[in-house]
């Protein structure tokens, strides 16, 4: 079972709960997962700047 089972909210107690996991993961997986970090943190990268774009054009576009 994982040890993610119950998530805890706070920081510091899922930190040693995540490397564990990690730990436990076999060599193909772990790649797999680094992958998966790495795609996304490029999507979060892609929505942020929409976001910031369509929050500027909301601005621009407000009449006074």
């Amino acid at each position: 079972m994982s040890t993610l089972a119950i998530s805890p909210t706070d920081p510091k107690e899922l930190r040693p709960l995540l490397h564990a996991e990690v730990d436990r993961l076999r060599d193909e997986n772990l790649l797999v997962l680094h992958r998966v970090e790495l795609e996304l943190d490029e999507v979060t990268e892609r929505l942020n700047t929409g976001f910031d774009a369509d929050r500027a054009s909301i601005h621009a576009n407000r009449k006074p």
